[in-house]
């Protein structure tokens, strides 16, 4: 079919339904909250209220303390897990696409472990473990009571390292098989070392896949409730969390305020995510 014949209106017609089924409760979501109505049931019109007017309830949303403690940790957790994530993810790209080792293809098939699975199974087991490990390290020291170990910031951040490590690992890999080694060959005939070479030829060339990485792995970090369920303690509520306990107390529009601000957020991330990833090696 040429680009100049017309298209079927079925197609468009399926097309136009896929998005309204896909977007439209995120539209209704964002609607409501400007809503009026403080029960978040109906949509009784524009909020007006005080010195914010129809953006009235996001200024409740950055005036309550719980919103910004959970905000502060989601970010805290987030920035650490994707900076050691890529990093690890990274190195891993490399010594999968460039050495050969005795368990590469079991390596290789483990990274997908991660993503195939539900991510409640991979929450469930990081929890097990982390239990496990907490009671053996609290016996054998001797710690009690407020001193014992316990899930808290820390254990959630080790979760989100584990889940995004294969994420990052096969995007940069993606990135590799396009590179061309020539560059490199050459850079280090004209006298620079292995260290010069990655730095000044090697990075830079495969950048944008490891910033997309990096990216999908913030975005990941950033949404993520079932494993952070899982691995949460005391002092550590994320942001979803947060989310997730307002629902079951009472729906109001701070709820959607709130959901609106976080699907800006991941909606910008991935939008450099996806300028970054088509840019040219």
């Amino acid at each position: 079919m040429s680009l100049t014949e017309k298209r079927s209106p079925w197609v468009v017609l399926s097309a136009m339904m896929v998005y309204v089924f896909l977007y439209a409760p995120i539209i209704v979501l964002i609607v409501f909250a400007f809503n009026s109505s403080r029960t978040n049931i109906n949509f009784e019109g524009i909020v007006n209220e005080g010195p914010c007017g129809p953006f009235y309830w996001f200024c409740v949303l950055f005036r309550n303390d719980e919103v910004l403690n959970a905000a502060k940790n989601t970010l805290v957790i987030a920035f650490t897990s994707t900076l050691v994530s890529t990093t690890i993810g990274t190195m891993a790209a490399l010594a999968l696409s460039r050495h050969e080792f005795p368990a590469k293809t079991l390596s290789e098939t483990s990274l997908y472990i991660p993503i195939v699975i539900p991510e409640i199974v991979m929450g469930i087991g990081i929890l097990v473990l982390l239990s496990a490990v907490f009671r053996w390290i609290n016996a054998a020291i001797g710690l009690e009571g407020d001193q014992r170990l316990s899930m808290g910031l820390w254990t959630v951040i080790i979760s989100h390292i584990a889940f995004s490590i294969p994420f990052v690992t096969l995007v940069v890999r993606a990135r590799l098989h396009g590179f061309n080694k020539s560059i490199e060959e050459a850079a280090m005939d004209l006298g620079a070392n292995e260290w010069i070479t990655f730095w000044r030829v090697t990075l830079p060339s495969i950048a944008p896949g490891v910033v997309s990485g990096a990216m999908l792995a913030f975005t990941l970090s950033l949404d993520d409730f079932v494993i952070t369920f899982f691995t949460t303690g005391p002092g550590a509520t994320t942001l979803p969390i947060y989310v997730y306990g307002l629902l079951r107390r009472i729906i109001t529009p701070e709820v959607n305020a709130l959901s609106t601000v976080w699907i800006v957020t991941v909606f910008l991330v991935l939008l450099i995510s996806q300028r970054l990833e088509r840019r040219p090696a």
